[in-house]
């Protein structure tokens, strides 16, 4: 039957939750969450923030139960009005006191990164010198560090040679 009904009347849910409609368009203005939005017209109603515990209880019969409180109801009807006559600025601090900024401040940050990325460089360039200083005639100028005697012992235990010399078994 249910279906039949929203077939005939596809705006009764919007009428119904008419007060969370405004609440929803006020949020939205603000480019806000619904729930900061909650939080916002407590604040304003109450001139103190939303007590912890409140927020399960309101957050439940805000949005399972679609129960507007009426200090919700009407900062969203001051919203509304403000932005009608042009006299609302969305990006307002006051708006936005719930917002959380993501970035972490980390004291001489820059400098402590160009100390690691320096350390680390100068760790490198090192153990690059020693590990070339180990090897009496390298072939190579990067790991692995093979030097000419150890290609040599190869090439004469093994029978493969390199393209410049014969292998010793006939085949080019």
């Amino acid at each position: 039957m249910n279906f039949f009904q929203i077939l005939l009347h596809p705006d009764r849910e919007e009428l119904e939750m008419g007060d969370r409609m405004i609440v929803s368009s006020a949020a939205n203005l603000l480019q806000v969450g619904e729930f900061q939005f909650l939080q916002l017209a407590y604040r304003e109603w109450f001139d103190k923030d939303l007590p912890e515990a409140l927020v399960a209880r309101l957050f439940s019969s805000y949005m399972l139960q679609n129960e507007v409180p009426h200090w919700a109801r009407h900062y969203a009807r001051l919203i509304l009005s403000r932005e009608e006559q042009g006299r609302l600025d969305e990006n307002d601090p006051k708006f936005h006191r719930y917002d959380h900024d993501y970035h972490t401040y980390v004291p001489q940050g820059v400098r402590k990164f160009c100390t690691a990325v320096g350390l680390l460089a100068a760790f490198m360039v090192t153990a690059l010198m020693v590990a070339s200083m180990a090897v009496d005639k390298p072939t190579s100028l990067l790991p692995p560090y093979f030097g000419e005697k150890e290609i040599r012992t190869v090439d004469q235990d093994t029978g493969f040679g390199r393209a410049d010399q014969p292998t010793g078994s006939g085949h080019p």
